[in-house]
């Protein structure tokens, strides 16, 4: 039906052209690029040599406007999935509105010299994309993503008014390194070495980075020590759905995870501002993310299980209702159908189903900049049983929460 261009060859951009392969009646042609190409042909080889489909392989330095414009005309798809870094967004979209092609991203921009992350920069290209005939949505991973449409799905099937959400994000998977991050190293620790934040009663409520945590059980899991993030969807949650009185995010960490960021953040190996090495400026963090393992390389090998979900309470007919919607994913088994862990999975799956939505959907193609929980879930939901991510529900089950 439609070409797709994805720009980006981690872990998570592996995911989306293998999943994007697997449907190749909805996604006809399919081009990988990144800055570095060998690995969209790493990527693209396995593909052929699993799935029998051939994609094409392209470089592009998506930092530069002009670059990727090029790309686009050559390649002339319908779509252009962004799972490069966040710092690319507003470049990407800005080609994607010179070239008249639609766009979906996992990931909210944020400025490369400042650990800031928000919508605003993204949204303020509403009016732009409206006018230009083009979609844009943004944050369609996991969390970023499902997180939201399983709340929109909520929040019109179970709830007059939601009160309380709490969303909760537990990787209880084993990858045999001492320390390493699921996803894009930079990205990761910039996030959670930043001061928490949390919605209630109309205001954010900032507190120190890790300092509030619990354990929470999780199902087929068990209890893990969970902490409160700050994470990109709430604020758009909270903007979209005005009844909540308190919204949180909530994600698990091990002890040893948590020593070993204690002592690079102490000795200044996450900071981001350059310092002088051996006459060069370099930046710590990016330094540390050379030296660690890559997080596409860590799927091999990984067992347990990443638990996400999101638990709600509100009101139903006058009465008290409280609602816990999840999916459990297995490593070992993402391995053997993508040669990914979880979290790659997680994100890029729902990255491939709302691409899905966009071009064979009307109901979900309109022009504009959108946050996935501003469109229908109900095909999302139906989708996500179809492609991996089945998900479950409890209805008026005791929460771990105060309220």
């Amino acid at each position: 039906m439609s070409k797709v261009l994805i720009i980006g060859a981690g872990g998570v951009g592996s995911v989306v052209a293998h999943k994007c392969a697997l449907n190749s009646n909805v996604f006809t042609e399919i081009m990988l690029a990144s800055r570095t190409k060998s690995k969209c042909d790493k990527i693209a080889a396995e593909i052929q040599e699993m799935h029998g489909v051939t994609i094409q392989t392209a470089q592009v330095d998506a930092d530069i406007v002009a670059e990727t414009v090029l790309l686009i005309k050559r390649f002339q798809p319908k779509l252009l999935i962004n799972v490069a870094l966040p710092y690319q967004d507003l470049t990407i979209m800005e080609a994607c509105l010179a070239t008249g092609v639609h766009y979906l991203d996992t990931a909210n921009y944020e400025p490369k010299d400042v650990a800031k992350f928000e919508y605003s920069w993204q949204w303020a290209y509403q009016e732009r994309f409206k006018e230009a005939g083009l979609m844009a949505v943004l944050g369609c991973g996991f969390d970023p993503g499902v997180t939201q449409v399983f709340t929109a799905y909520a929040n019109k099937h179970h709830f007059d008014e939601m009160h309380y959400l709490d969303i909760i994000d537990c990787n209880a998977g084993d990858h045999g390194k001492a320390f390493a991050t699921n996803f894009n190293p930079e990205i990761n620790i910039r996030e959670i070495t930043q001061p928490g934040r949390y919605w209630e009663n109309g205001e954010w409520i900032e507190i120190p980075a890790m300092s509030i945590h619990k354990p929470i059980e999780y199902p087929g899991i068990g209890p893990k020590e969970s902490y409160v993030l700050y994470h990109e969807e709430l604020e758009s949650l909270v903007k979209n759905f005005p009844t909540l009185k308190r919204a949180r995010f909530w994600m698990t960490f091990g002890q040893a995870y948590i020593t070993h960021l204690n002592v690079l953040e102490n000795v200044g190996m996450t900071s981001i501002k350059p310092i002088k090495f051996n006459g060069m400026d370099i930046v710590p963090l990016e330094f540390l993310k050379a030296v660690l393992p890559a997080p596409d390389s860590l799927g091999e090998n990984y067992s347990g299980q990443t638990s996400i979900g999101c638990q709600i309470k509100g009101i139903e007919g006058g009465e008290e209702k409280t609602y816990y919607v999840w999916n459990n994913c297995d490593h070992a088994e993402c391995y053997r159908e993508v040669r990914a862990q979880a979290v790659s999975y997680t994100t890029g799956v729902p990255a491939m189903i709302g691409a899905m939505l966009m071009l064979t959907n009307e109901e979900w193609m309109k022009p504009g900049v959108y946050n996935v929980e501003e469109l229908n879930p109900d095909p999302f939901m139906d989708l996500l049983n179809q492609h991996g991510l089945t998900w479950n529900e409890r209805i008026n089950v005791p929460l771990p929460h105060e309220y």
